[in-house]
């Protein structure tokens, strides 16, 4: 009993030291947006501001404020997108296959395993020959195809957890092929809507290199606009630092108020009974 007490003390100690470790960079980025630009020097960089400058967070939020607008845009709209799309294709892929299914469907995740850095010089060249290049629009396009085969996986996952029998049952009462989707499906499907949303969503916000090469400026969204308030040689680090927090905040907040949700659906499909 002893043993098994010091080993469990241990192993919640190695937690703690990873989870210090962990949060090293948010202290000294927190500490760095609240200090005076005078203040920020490598001799005191771990030291605690001696006064407070909120200041920095008003400043950087005037800079980035068109980049967060773009990047809510981008995101919500992406991520609803893609996510109805997943939604109908897990539902056939689970409920309703057909032949040669399987393989159709192996064939689609195996865009999950293809790197953004492969198809960025294809991409550019797609969305320059529709008239699309440097919008927001081409953005959102991007990410919605780009996401439908991890938002086809959960939702398969997802829908093969539905009794058989409801879809059974639909049919008797003489539902169709999409009646069974809508009144039977869809109203079952939120959890996983809040798995696939805070996925998507996630993805989208925190992408960089689509951003940087697909936009112009007028349409970067944050993760660019974070990128250039560091640029120059003078860099006033308290305004990149508060932006960096700005940025963070509706993730970690998605995070902190259905996370919960988010590990159960991934489980979901895990275990078959």
């Amino acid at each position: 009993m002893k043993k098994a007490l010091t080993k469990k003390t241990f192993f919640y100690a190695f937690l703690i030291l990873l989870l210090l470790i962990f949060l090293v960079p948010m202290y000294m980025a927190l500490i760095t947006s609240l200090k005076e630009p005078s203040r920020i020097n490598l001799l005191s960089a771990w030291q605690l501001p001696s006064k407070l400058n909120f200041s920095s967070f008003s400043e950087a939020f005037n800079l980035l404020k068109n980049n967060v607008l773009n990047s809510l845009i981008l995101a919500f709209t992406a991520t609803i997108i893609s996510a109805f799309i997943g939604s109908i294709n897990g539902y056939v892929f689970s409920k309703n296959k057909f032949k040669s299914s399987e393989l159709v469907f192996t064939l689609l995740l195996f865009g999950m395993f293809i790197p953004y850095q492969i198809i960025l010089i294809p991409l550019f060249q797609v969305l320059k020959s529709i008239g699309l290049y440097g919008s927001l629009g081409g953005l959102i396009v991007a990410h919605i195809i780009y996401g439908i085969p991890i938002v086809t996986l959960l939702f398969r996952n997802f829908y093969d957890q539905i009794p058989i029998s409801i879809m059974e049952s639909g049919r008797l009462d003489g539902a169709g092929y999409f009646g069974l989707y809508k009144l039977l499906i869809l109203p079952l499907s939120i959890p996983g809507f809040v798995v696939v949303g805070i996925w998507q969503f996630t993805q989208i916000w925190n992408e960089f290199l689509w951003g940087i090469t697909l936009t112009r400026p007028a349409a970067n969204p944050i993760t660019v606009g974070l990128s250039q308030l560091a640029g120059g040689q003078a860099v006033s680090w308290n305004i990149p630092m508060a932006g960096a927090f700005l940025a963070a905040i509706p993730v970690l907040l998605i995070y902190i108020f259905l996370g919960k949700y988010f590990i159960k659906g991934l489980l979901s499909g895990s275990v078959k009974e």
